[in-house]
């Protein structure tokens, strides 16, 4: 066999696009990779779509892979002992291990997340933290490395992670490459939250204040004060931060302050625009006003969180 060996585990009630997402980008990479599938005695599974997959091996015969990931999907809510044995047995044989969503309890259910960070998709978050309350949930970032073990959010964040192992092996063009191939970005560091000002908030309910909220996150430069904003949706100020704050579950005031900082945090980690000039696409007027946002928020300037992400 040519390349690292991928393994990836397959079983009942899989999500196929864990599977297939990182598939895909490990694929990507040519002879690098020798991608595997397999399950319980090679049999055929239906994911949690109802899509049939045939994997190209039993997982008791398998060779040593460099990587194992475990996809997530409704059949992680009862494990399956097979796979559970087989990552006891074997796991510790291969260079790093890693999971795709609520693919992370089961490697906690086989004790490999014992003592470490790790994340999920955030719905999991409260159960892998109470099942397993040796595992040090964090359920912020898209993806966390700890040690040779690799956990990850929802899909795209597999896909995010699967870059970054690529990355690590073969370098930045390579990964550049599949990224490009698959029409994404190149990449989303792992610290990046899975809670945007915009999945996290509510959706408000009256087409007036959606509108607001979509002008709000395609215009964070503008002036988003309470007055502006209560025009724009056609009510008095007051009745506009009342119904806001009823609507979308946060005041508008918050809201905006939480749109601006993440459109700076995506502008420093995708592009290289200076600071200053940052701070004014994103809405805080000077580089000054954006430092004291992020040292407040994030504990570190503009220009260290840059640096390390």
């Amino acid at each position: 066999m040519s390349g690292r060996t991928v393994l990836i585990l397959l079983f009942a009630g899989v999500q196929s696009l864990d599977v297939t997402g990182p598939l895909e980008v490990f694929a990507g990479a040519g002879p690098a990779y020798r991608v595997v599938t397999a399950s319980s005695g090679g049999a055929a599974v239906r994911t949690s779509s109802g899509l049939t997959l045939v994997p190209e091996a039993d997982l008791s015969v398998v060779p040593a892979p460099d990587t194992v990931i475990v996809p997530g999907g409704e059949g992680t809510r009862d494990t399956d002992p097979a796979i559970v044995r087989w990552l006891r047995a074997h796991a510790s044989g291969a260079r790093r291990v890693v999971s795709v969503c609520s693919g992370a309890l089961v490697l906690a259910e086989a004790g490999l997340l014992a003592g470490r960070r790790a994340t999920t998709h955030w719905r999991v978050c409260g159960t892998l933290a109470r099942r397993y309350p040796d595992v040090l949930v964090d359920p912020e970032p898209i993806f966390v490395r700890d040690g040779p073990i690799a956990t990850s959010a929802g899909v795209t964040a597999g896909i995010d992670l699967a870059l970054a192992l690529v990355e690590e092996d073969l370098g930045r063009d390579v990964a550049l490459a599949i990224a490009r191939h698959l029409v994404m970005f190149l990449r989303r560091p792992g610290n990046q939250t899975q809670f945007s000002a915009q999945l996290s908030a509510q959706v408000a309910s009256r087409s007036g204040l959606r509108e607001v909220q979509r002008w709000i996150a395609d215009n964070p430069h503008a002036d988003l004060r309470v007055p502006t904003l209560a025009r724009r949706a056609n009510l008095s100020p007051r009745q506009f931060a009342r119904a806001f704050t009823t609507e979308v579950g946060e005041p508008p005031g918050r809201y905006v302050d939480r749109v601006r900082l993440e459109t700076a945090r995506r502008l420093l980690e995708e592009g290289d625009d200076s600071v200053d000039r940052i701070a004014g696409r994103s809405g805080y007027g000077t580089s000054e006003a954006m430092r004291r946002a992020f040292v407040r928020a994030l504990g570190v300037p503009p220009s260290e969180y840059r640096r390390r992400f």
